[in-house]
Protein backbone atom coordinates (compact mmCIF):
# COMPACT_ATOMS: atom_id res chain seq x y z
CA UNK A 1 0.00 0.00 0.00
CA UNK A 2 1.04 3.78 -1.06
CA UNK A 3 1.09 6.30 1.34
CA UNK A 4 -1.12 9.35 0.05
CA UNK A 5 -2.10 12.61 1.17
CA UNK A 6 -5.06 12.50 3.27
CA UNK A 7 -8.15 13.62 2.60
CA UNK A 8 -8.79 17.66 3.61
CA UNK A 9 -11.56 19.51 2.89
CA UNK A 10 -12.46 23.51 2.65
CA UNK A 11 -15.38 25.22 2.19
CA UNK A 12 -16.90 25.84 -0.72
CA UNK A 13 -20.21 27.97 -0.19
CA UNK A 14 -23.65 27.01 2.29
CA UNK A 15 -26.33 27.07 0.24
CA UNK A 16 -30.35 26.89 1.80
CA UNK A 17 -32.94 25.66 -0.78
CA UNK A 18 -36.73 26.58 -0.30
CA UNK A 19 -38.88 23.59 -0.54
CA UNK A 20 -42.56 23.83 -1.97
CA UNK A 21 -44.90 21.62 -0.43
CA UNK A 22 -43.45 17.79 -1.46
CA UNK A 23 -45.55 15.29 -3.69
CA UNK A 24 -45.60 11.71 -2.86
CA UNK A 25 -45.48 9.69 -6.49
CA UNK A 26 -46.04 6.15 -4.06
CA UNK A 27 -43.65 3.68 -3.62
CA UNK A 28 -41.56 5.43 -1.22
CA UNK A 29 -40.72 8.42 -3.83
CA UNK A 30 -41.24 11.98 -2.90
CA UNK A 31 -40.67 15.01 -5.36
CA UNK A 32 -39.30 17.99 -3.17
CA UNK A 33 -39.45 20.74 -5.55
CA UNK A 34 -36.84 23.61 -5.38
CA UNK A 35 -38.58 27.10 -4.95
CA UNK A 36 -35.65 29.33 -4.64
CA UNK A 37 -32.90 29.70 -2.42
CA UNK A 38 -29.42 31.27 -1.85
CA UNK A 39 -25.54 30.67 -1.64
CA UNK A 40 -22.51 31.68 -0.41
CA UNK A 41 -18.97 31.26 0.36
CA UNK A 42 -15.35 32.78 -0.11
CA UNK A 43 -15.11 32.02 -4.19
CA UNK A 44 -19.00 32.53 -5.10
CA UNK A 45 -22.23 33.46 -4.15
CA UNK A 46 -25.71 33.92 -5.33
CA UNK A 47 -29.11 32.73 -5.77
CA UNK A 48 -31.14 28.98 -6.17
CA UNK A 49 -33.27 28.73 -9.47
CA UNK A 50 -36.68 27.75 -8.95
CA UNK A 51 -37.82 24.79 -10.94
CA UNK A 52 -35.31 21.92 -9.71
CA UNK A 53 -35.35 19.25 -6.92
CA UNK A 54 -34.86 16.46 -4.95
CA UNK A 55 -36.51 13.27 -6.46
CA UNK A 56 -36.17 11.18 -3.28
CA UNK A 57 -36.46 7.63 -1.64
CA UNK A 58 -37.69 6.63 1.35
CA UNK A 59 -36.25 3.27 2.31
CA UNK A 60 -38.29 0.68 4.64
CA UNK A 61 -35.93 1.87 7.78
CA UNK A 62 -37.03 5.64 7.28
CA UNK A 63 -33.42 6.95 5.62
CA UNK A 64 -34.05 8.72 2.83
CA UNK A 65 -31.79 8.29 -0.61
CA UNK A 66 -31.59 11.84 -2.04
CA UNK A 67 -31.23 12.60 -6.04
CA UNK A 68 -30.70 16.28 -6.36
CA UNK A 69 -30.45 18.46 -9.63
CA UNK A 70 -30.25 22.23 -8.79
CA UNK A 71 -29.49 25.31 -10.98
CA UNK A 72 -27.61 27.95 -9.29
CA UNK A 73 -27.08 31.73 -10.67
CA UNK A 74 -24.30 33.72 -9.56
CA UNK A 75 -23.99 37.15 -8.57
CA UNK A 76 -22.52 37.90 -12.00
CA UNK A 77 -25.10 35.77 -13.98
CA UNK A 78 -23.47 32.84 -14.50
CA UNK A 79 -25.57 29.15 -14.45
CA UNK A 80 -24.12 26.10 -12.73
CA UNK A 81 -25.84 23.16 -12.37
CA UNK A 82 -25.45 21.14 -9.42
CA UNK A 83 -26.15 17.27 -9.24
CA UNK A 84 -25.73 15.59 -5.80
CA UNK A 85 -26.56 12.14 -4.17
CA UNK A 86 -26.72 10.94 -0.55
CA UNK A 87 -28.02 10.18 2.03
CA UNK A 88 -30.36 11.42 5.05
CA UNK A 89 -30.55 8.28 8.01
CA UNK A 90 -32.92 9.17 10.92
CA UNK A 91 -32.68 6.89 13.95
CA UNK A 92 -36.25 6.16 14.90
CA UNK A 93 -36.31 8.36 18.09
CA UNK A 94 -36.15 11.52 15.72
CA UNK A 95 -38.66 11.01 12.50
CA UNK A 96 -41.42 11.97 14.08
CA UNK A 97 -39.98 15.53 14.99
CA UNK A 98 -38.20 15.72 11.22
CA UNK A 99 -41.19 14.72 9.95
CA UNK A 100 -43.30 17.44 11.56
CA UNK A 101 -42.58 20.61 9.72
CA UNK A 102 -43.14 22.85 12.47
CA UNK A 103 -39.87 20.88 14.77
CA UNK A 104 -38.16 19.28 11.83
CA UNK A 105 -35.68 22.56 11.86
CA UNK A 106 -34.96 22.61 15.85
CA UNK A 107 -33.80 18.85 15.70
CA UNK A 108 -29.92 18.90 16.06
CA UNK A 109 -27.84 17.53 12.92
CA UNK A 110 -26.08 15.34 15.38
CA UNK A 111 -28.88 13.28 15.49
CA UNK A 112 -28.85 12.11 12.76
CA UNK A 113 -26.37 11.34 9.24
CA UNK A 114 -27.16 14.00 6.59
CA UNK A 115 -24.49 13.36 4.28
CA UNK A 116 -24.23 14.49 0.11
CA UNK A 117 -21.96 14.49 -2.85
CA UNK A 118 -22.47 17.55 -5.31
CA UNK A 119 -20.72 18.02 -8.40
CA UNK A 120 -20.94 20.72 -10.62
CA UNK A 121 -20.76 21.48 -14.58
CA UNK A 122 -21.02 25.22 -15.97
CA UNK A 123 -19.67 26.59 -19.46
CA UNK A 124 -18.85 29.99 -17.62
CA UNK A 125 -15.70 30.71 -18.30
CA UNK A 126 -14.91 32.01 -14.68
CA UNK A 127 -16.75 29.19 -13.00
CA UNK A 128 -14.78 26.39 -15.14
CA UNK A 129 -12.87 25.51 -12.18
CA UNK A 130 -16.31 24.24 -10.73
CA UNK A 131 -16.53 21.24 -13.62
CA UNK A 132 -13.22 19.84 -12.24
CA UNK A 133 -13.85 19.54 -8.38
CA UNK A 134 -15.29 16.95 -5.85
CA UNK A 135 -17.32 18.34 -2.78
CA UNK A 136 -19.17 17.06 0.11
CA UNK A 137 -22.13 18.16 1.96
CA UNK A 138 -23.83 18.47 5.19
CA UNK A 139 -27.56 18.74 5.41
CA UNK A 140 -30.14 20.02 8.04
CA UNK A 141 -33.38 21.23 7.32
CA UNK A 142 -34.40 25.05 8.39
CA UNK A 143 -37.72 26.82 8.43
CA UNK A 144 -39.24 26.47 4.61
CA UNK A 145 -36.22 24.25 3.45
CA UNK A 146 -33.42 22.64 3.56
CA UNK A 147 -29.60 23.97 4.08
CA UNK A 148 -26.16 22.38 3.21
CA UNK A 149 -22.57 23.13 3.94
CA UNK A 150 -20.73 22.24 0.77
CA UNK A 151 -16.64 21.84 0.77
CA UNK A 152 -14.38 21.44 -1.86
CA UNK A 153 -12.09 17.86 -1.28
CA UNK A 154 -8.72 19.25 -2.10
Amino acid sequence: MRAVAAIETRQLFDVVVDLEPPLATGGGRVLFRAGGGSFAGPKLRGEVVPGGGDWATFRPDGSMTLDVRLTLRTEDGALVQMTYGGRWVMPEEVRAEIGDPATRHLVDPARYYFRTAPLFETGARDYLWLNDIVCVGTGYPVEGGIAYRVCEVV
